[in-house]
């Protein structure tokens, strides 16, 4: 769980924290509750990527909301899938009108799937690397 104290005094986006943590939540309640085809109209624009040149500016940001994500989904006390932290990032980048692209693929390990989550931003792999891993069998681009 994360220090009060350090919350208090040391973090300074504590609106960044907190979004942080309702949006995971509701997020993990949405990927829990939604059958999948209803989730994909979530993800944005099926089978389109944004562009990989993006403004410093934007780029900073969303290293600002990935760090926050990743660290509070890090200290939850339940469960945080991939794709919870991608859908989560995805809704900052969307209030400061940030292209992203979240991707989603597949991998066999020791006879099983596995599916992974993760989202770029410009060049920026921001929640869940970058997917090398994967064979990549959607992506939704946000614009």
């Amino acid at each position: 769980m994360i220090n009060l104290r350090s919350f208090i005094f040391d973090n300074k986006e504590k609106s960044v924290t907190i979004k942080a943590y309702i949006y995971s939540f509701y997020y993990r309640y949405i990927v829990k509750h939604t059958p999948a085809k209803k989730l994909e109209d979530r993800l944005g624009v099926r089978g389109e990527e944004t562009p990989y040149e993006e403004s410093r500016d934007k780029i900073d940001l969303a290293k600002l909301y990935a760090f926050h994500i990743n660290r509070i989904t890090e200290r939850l006390p339940w469960e945080e899938k991939c794709l919870v932290r991608a859908l989560s990032l995805r809704k900052f980048l969307i209030k400061k009108n940030i292209p992203c692209t979240i991707y989603l693929g597949v991998k066999t390990e020791k006879g099983k799937l596995e599916a992974h989550a993760w989202l770029r931003c410009g060049n920026l792999w921001a929640t869940g690397g970058n997917g090398d891993e994967y064979t990549t069998v959607a992506k939704f681009a946000t614009y």
